[in-house]
């Protein structure tokens, strides 16, 4: 089975957490899912250089990487996800979306109601449960 590893950005402006909606995508399991913002790690980049690399290429804007938050390991059908996710604040929220559909300002209590990424949602269970 293929493995990846990636990183994703929980970003905090004031109260509210960016989350993200995937494209149309042949792999009906993430199509149209939403996720928290990131991506591939490049061979000889750090977790935290691949996230703010992701971060600048995703959302054109720059984000403050507070602390590691968690890791997932998936099992998709087609591939192993790791994710690694870290906490992080943003000055604002002007940024221009290049590889996602749409984009939502949720409260911890909101988290649920968007239909999520299967990697993530261990990420949200455990953003609630910490409060």
């Amino acid at each position: 089975m293929n493995k990846i590893e990636v990183v994703a950005a929980i970003i905090y402006f004031k109260n509210e957490i960016l989350c993200v909606q995937r494209a149309k995508n042949k792999l009906s399991y993430i199509s149209e899912k939403f996720e928290f913002p990131g991506g591939k790690i490049e061979q000889n980049e750090t977790q935290i250089e691949a996230l703010k690399r992701e971060i600048s290429e995703e959302l054109k804007t720059s984000i403050d990487i507070k602390s590691f938050f968690m890791t997932v390991v998936h099992n998709y059908p087609d591939f192993e996800l790791t994710m690694h996710s870290y906490l992080c604040n943003i000055e604002s929220k002007n940024i221009i979306l290049t590889e996602h559909i749409s984009l939502e300002w949720l409260n911890l209590n909101e988290l649920k109601k968007l239909d999520w990424a299967a990697a993530d949602i261990p990420i949200v269970e455990k953003l609630i449960l910490n409060g």
